[in-house]
């Protein structure tokens, strides 16, 4: 059961059992309307009810600009959201584009109960929330259906090992349309050995691949955020590179050659060889 905790004037926190621990909603005293979801005392996400389409987290902005040039603006999109958490890349795709279509598959449903109680969706977005596992709620997903499937999925702030194989990254392709994207929020650290095995990985099954990121985590000077942008065919790597490099936290794009060099090498992984993402060293979110 959720509790509030006593706040200094205004809303005040939220606190609630859920299937991966504690979760907290803490409101933002600087923005009204905005909720951090924090799990285990580490932030999950970040949600600003009176404006959805504002993203507070690094990594959630280069998602956004994924999202953005996935097709022209305006136009809907048919998205598919592999974890769930406070369903920020879902509002922001709902109040970005409008008539968008949107299916959430998030385990932990507690955490969705917990969500969609204190930090409502409006009744005329259409996310349908699914509670499963995010590689069996994907298999559910018609062949050719998603514009766009995003992955952030994490558990003990860790991606498990299952959606980190080939045979996931084939699962998501066909899933999308001709055309149609696959991004994931990863997170790794010195040596990288993770992120590189990512690449790899993903490139067995997508020919295209751009990857944004702060350039201090591609250095391999500390843990963080990387997101992987796929396809099937060409990526608007030069936007994307510039919307990036804008960001309040700029960050940096690889792609083609510099790209697949970066993986030094590094062997695709398959569902009898995958291991998850490392955990974050102590204080990775103090």
């Amino acid at each position: 059961m959720a509790r509030s905790r006593r706040g200094r004037g205004g809303p005040e926190p939220v606190i609630g059992a859920i299937g991966g621990g504690t979760a907290e909603l803490r409101p933002d005293r600087d923005r009204p309307g905005g909720w951090t979801l924090l799990i285990d005392g580490a932030p999950q996400s970040h949600v600003d009810l009176g404006d959805p389409a504002h993203l507070e987290f690094s990594y959630q902005r280069r998602l956004g600009h994924i999202a953005d040039l996935a097709a022209p603006p305006g136009a809907p999109l048919r998205a598919v959201h592999l974890g769930g958490g406070a369903l920020t890349l879902a509002r922001y795709i709902a109040a970005t584009r409008p008539r968008s279509t949107q299916q959430a598959v998030e385990i932990d449903t507690p955490l969705v109960e917990l969500v969609r109680r204190h930090l409502p969706l409006p009744g005329t977005w259409r996310i349908r929330v699914r509670g499963a596992d995010a590689r069996a709620g994907l298999a559910k997903i018609p062949d050719g259906w998603a514009d766009l499937v995003i992955a952030d999925v994490f558990a003990g702030a860790r991606t498990p090992a299952h959606l980190t194989s080939a045979e996931f990254a084939a699962e998501v392709r066909r899933a999308l349309r001709p055309g149609g994207w696959y991004a994931a929020n990863l997170a790794d650290g010195p040596p990288l050995a993770f992120l590189r095995g990512q690449i790899a990985t993903v490139h067995t099954v997508f020919p295209e691949l751009a990857l944004t990121a702060d350039p201090a985590v591609l250095r391999g000077r500390r843990f963080g955020n990387a997101v992987l942008l796929a396809a099937a065919g060409p990526l608007p790597v030069a936007e994307l590179t510039r919307r990036a490099a804008g960001d309040p936290h700029a960050g940096r794009v690889e792609h083609g050659r510099a790209l697949l060099d970066f993986t030094g090498g590094a062997v695709p992984v398959t569902d009898a060889t995958a291991v998850a993402s490392p955990a974050p060293p102590a204080g990775a979110f103090t």
